[in-house]
């Protein structure tokens, strides 16, 4: 894949930055198109739900799916001002999270880690940085793009098993049931 969605992608990050008045939702619009697009370049079928509708474990802030029925993950992102992702890693929100969803993204969209299984993929993916931006607006340069066009491959090549027997369907359910009840206030 050309690297020109992710140069169009941090271009569009720093000028949101640049204005001075960005809240996290100002930026999803960006993530939005790089996962859309990057998905397609795989040719995966993809739709991409900014803030789904909430579930009772909360919702992450995209959904990246087929459009029909078959989701390939969660990505959870916070302000590009949120430095230091290892603070949010350890956070009630994520650890909830990485137990109810196999395969999520946590971004600051400059810094890109994938999770599969509640686990961390390989090391975090770095392309920019916050401060950087603030001080040459003008010079976005992407840094690793190969490392993020494989996490993001990675991402996109999870798939959800397919349940095909009543037990092992009863086995996803039960542990479902029991991450629910840990978060149903009586």
């Amino acid at each position: 894949m050309a690297n020109q969605p992710f140069e169009n992608y941090l271009k569009e990050v720093y000028q949101k930055i640049a204005r001075g008045d960005a809240r996290e939702e100002t930026f999803y619009g960006a993530l939005e198109k790089l996962i859309f697009e990057f998905g397609q370049s795989l040719k995966k079928k993809t739709e991409v739900t900014t803030l789904p509708k909430k579930t009772e474990i909360g919702h992450p802030d995209f959904r990246v799916w087929d459009g029909q029925s078959q989701i390939t993950g969660y990505i959870e992102a916070k302000h590009p001002s949120v430095r230091f992702l290892d603070e949010v890693e350890s956070s009630d929100q994520l650890k909830r999270y990485l137990e109810a969803y196999p395969n999520i993204i946590l971004t600051n969209f400059f810094e890109f880690r994938v999770y599969r299984e509640g686990v961390l993929w390989d090391k975090p993916v770095k392309i920019s940085d916050y401060i950087l931006s603030q001080r040459l607006p003008q010079f976005p340069v992407v840094q690793h793009e190969e490392e993020l066009a494989r996490l993001l491959t990675f991402f996109f090549d999870f798939s959800q098993p397919r349940v095909t027997h009543p037990r092992a369907l009863a086995e996803i359910l039960a542990l479902k049931a029991g991450m629910m009840r840990d978060y149903v206030v009586v």
